[in-house]
């Protein structure tokens, strides 16, 4: 995977990387908390087909830096909305899944004008209680990645998962571990401080939610009450826990491809 990248405003470089059809509509992807782009590794093969397909890691997350300090929604949003400036693209689809569909709600309320199609999967407008994650700060902090490695893998995946499809497991948990706590830390603040329920309303673009049955982190009630709040939005339900785009890859691009058309 051939990464670039560009400065923000403040400084921080975020690594990109466009792959697909030249001159096809964008589809940018925006990965969860302690993954990066390479979590979209079961879709590309479709979805570089149809779409011209930019992925990025989320600051403190992947080949993008990690500025000491809290981050906020409002930073992890604006990096989007730079980056799209700096490869000089208006709109775009945008999916993203956890922590990257909160990014996607985000980017509804404050730049619905980069937004054709959006795509919110295993996510929620609000993740407490704010003390829970500043507990995983602390803990990162002290403790590094490799605890909280185990501990995310047994919430994202259905127990017969891993043993079942160690080759889908494995690439997901090789991004846990390298991941730098203190970019870690600083997108746990970001979301221990969000509360994106009283915006809910006002995302008018196309929407398709998309919900794990099994989501112990991010349940179909929130995704539920994401759609009911959209003015255009549906709900999908997979057969999985947390990171259903690797549980259930083949389900998830086709649902994410028809939509958006």
């Amino acid at each position: 995977m051939d990464k670039q990248h560009v400065a923000m405003i403040d400084g921080c470089r975020i690594a990109w990387s466009l792959d697909g059809r030249k001159n096809a509509p964008v589809l940018m992807l925006s990965n969860s908390l302690g993954t990066d782009m390479g979590m979209w590794a079961p879709q590309m093969d479709v979805w570089a087909r149809e779409f011209r397909v930019l992925r990025y890691d989320s600051r403190g997350h992947g080949g993008s830096d990690s500025p000491p300090g809290a981050y906020a929604m409002d930073r992890l949003g604006r990096d989007v909305v730079e980056l799209l400036d700096a490869l000089g693209l208006g709109r775009v689809h945008f999916c993203g899944l956890s922590m990257g569909g909160m990014v996607g709600q985000w980017l509804a309320v404050h730049a619905p004008e980069r937004l054709e199609r959006l795509v919110l999967a295993n996510t929620s407008a609000y993740m407490g209680p704010p003390s829970g994650w500043q507990d995983r700060i602390e803990g990162v902090r002290k403790n590094g990645m490799v605890p909280l490695a185990d501990a995310s893998i047994a919430r994202w995946f259905t127990p017969d998962f891993p043993s079942r499809v160690p080759g889908a497991v494995e690439p997901i948990r090789a991004m846990l571990l390298a991941n730098d706590p203190v970019g870690y830390a600083g997108c746990c603040a970001a979301i221990r401080d969000m509360d994106q329920r009283p915006t809910a309303r006002l995302n008018r673009t196309p929407t398709l939610v998309i919900a794990g049955s099994e989501d112990p982190s991010t349940s179909v009630g929130d995704g539920a009450f994401l759609a009911d709040n959209a003015r255009q939005a549906e709900l999908v339900t997979l057969p999985a826990a947390h990171l259903s785009n690797v549980e259930c890859a083949e389900a998830f691009a086709d649902a994410v491809t028809a939509f958006l058309g």
